[in-house]
């Protein structure tokens, strides 16, 4: 059977920068093929040029057999090929009807409400996913929310749908009935471009594997041909994965200590809702729940980015409740936040620049009124070598870094310190896997020396791997607390969903 998509020699070129470089590989219909690449390899740029946002400079796409150029995402879609962004194109205040409404072509000014909810309803019937169509969207869970994405592109048909890191946001429960859905789907002959860094589902979801590096495609293999081993061995070549080593040194001091802690958002409801916990000097304290459940209000309240309505947190015995961001920097608080190109970084701002932002009062980087380039440069040396960040030109935009250099950079930034805790917010989402370990070892060598961290992910593995204990969140509320030695992923995956675990 010929392939349903084939694409040969892609090139793509930014200023000074050759993004995808002679990049061939094939989907074959009814396969689920998964793009695998470190940050910067070209994945975003290859999926940006096959939905219609990029043009390529050079090489060519064939789709059912007929060459394309796709001069818009209309046109890609209209050809039958869909994607599932990371962050989702939804309107929060429709319902899941008029959301899935509103991505489709062709309807009339005058319509049949009920003929368009039948056709929609069985779509989610066929499939088991339990959406209510009347249900607002800033009702439902994440995981529901991505349901709808994938269900305006069935409703358009698509032939090829491309998921991009789709478990990011799901339970262990959630991301299995993805593969069931995704496994079905094959059955019924579309194809799935599948993009992920987590290997256990590589290794589950895959038919064959296309490893992408610094911008070529190395080679595509076949189930059977490949294990963890060796797909980690190609994305990362020559490179050196940082080593580490976990040292439990947790003491008996309460660095950290949140009473009772409620935060309510711009609608008046609690994002945060009596939630108490205790941080211990030298501890890595995980938070496990799906993305919505207090988590990100959580390292705001703790971060001073947002208020609290009630409760207590107590730095070293000193209430710090009601602090602003920096009076939190000043007691010994360092964050990285969840969206490190929009709120971690000056994305126009050099490496050198970034690096200083929290201390460019400080005497070592001024002289009288004017700051100090000399000694700014002298410190973005230092941090560079130090951080392994891989910065480009001079006084070239930090923006132009690849993902996972951006979250080195925030990492140096907050670290240059000495924080007593770090409160880190999905450090490692869509991070290699050697930009991952590395963030990983400054956890771990921060544990060493005494600092502790607040790590909240929605990976399970790299929970269970690095803490010393998990805290599970649900509704703004912590569900319970384990030992990640003494615990199974389906365990903290039934209590993120809200169900009690013996």
């Amino acid at each position: 059977m010929p392939d349903l998509l084939q694409i040969e020699h892609i090139r793509k070129t930014f200023p000074g920068v050759v993004a995808l470089d002679s990049v061939s590989f094939s989907v074959a219909p009814g396969e689920i093929h998964t793009l695998l690449g470190e940050n910067g390899a070209g994945k975003s740029t290859l999926m940006n040029i096959l939905t219609g946002l990029y043009r390529p400079d050079r090489g060519r796409m064939l789709f059912a057999g007929r060459e394309v150029r796709f001069a818009s995402p209309r046109a890609s879609l209209a050809c039958g090929i869909g994607m599932v962004h990371q962050h989702f194109m939804l309107v929060p205040a429709h319902s899941v009807f008029e959301n899935i409404l509103l991505a489709l072509d062709g309807v009339p000014g005058f319509f049949s409400r009920r003929r368009f909810r039948a056709r929609i309803q069985q779509v989610i019937d066929e499939f088991d996913l339990g959406l209510d169509l009347d249900s607002p969207v800033w009702k439902l869970s994440i995981g529901a929310q991505q349901w709808i994405e994938l269900i305006k592109l069935l409703m358009r048909d698509c032939r090829l749908l491309i998921l991009d890191e789709p478990t990011a946001v799901l339970t262990p429960q959630e991301s299995e009935r993805l593969f069931a859905v995704l496994t079905r789907l094959r059955e019924q002959g579309k194809s799935v471009i599948f993009i992920s860094h987590k290997m256990r589902e590589v290794m589950e979801i895959s038919d064959r594997v296309t490893v992408l590096k610094k911008g070529r495609s190395l080679t595509t293999l076949v189930r059977g041909d490949f294990d963890q081993a060796r797909l980690a061995g190609l994305m990362i070549g020559d490179d050196q994965v940082p080593q580490w080593q976990k040292q439990s040194r947790v003491g008996d001091d309460v660095v950290l200590d949140i009473r009772d802690l409620s935060v309510r958002n711009d609608r008046g409801l609690a994002d945060l809702d009596s939630c108490s916990l205790e941080l211990r000097k030298g501890e890595i304290l995980g938070i496990a729940g799906v993305a919505g459940n207090g988590q990100k209000a959580l390292a705001e309240v703790l971060t001073g980015l947002k208020k609290a309505a009630s409760g207590m947190i107590l730095a070293a015995g000193e209430d710090i409740t009601h602090s602003s961001a920096r009076s939190s920097y000043i007691a010994g608080i360092a964050h990285i936040p969840e969206d490190r190109k929009s709120i971690g970084i000056a994305p126009d701002l050099s490496v050198d620049d970034n690096l200083i932002l929290k201390s460019f009062k400080q005497p070592g980087f001024r002289r009288w009124i004017f700051q100090d380039r000399a000694a700014i440069r002298r410190n973005a040396r230092e941090k560079i070598a130090q951080f392994a960040i891989k910065a480009g030109p001079d006084g070239a935009p930090v923006r132009y870094l690849s993902g996972g250099n951006i979250q080195k950079v925030i990492i140096a930034r907050e670290l240059s310190e000495n924080p007593a805790v770090l409160v880190a917010l999905y450090p490692t989402r869509g991070l290699d896997i050697g930009s991952a370990e590395y963030v990983h070892k400054v956890m771990a060598d921060g544990a060493a020396r005494g600092m502790s961290t607040l790590l909240i992910s929605e990976d399970l593995d790299e929970l269970l791997k690095i803490c010393d204990r998990i805290a599970v969140m649900f509704r703004g509320r912590v569900v319970g607390c384990v030992d990640p030695r003494r615990t199974t992923r389906e365990a903290i995956g039934l209590m993120m969903s809200g169900e009690e675990v013996a």
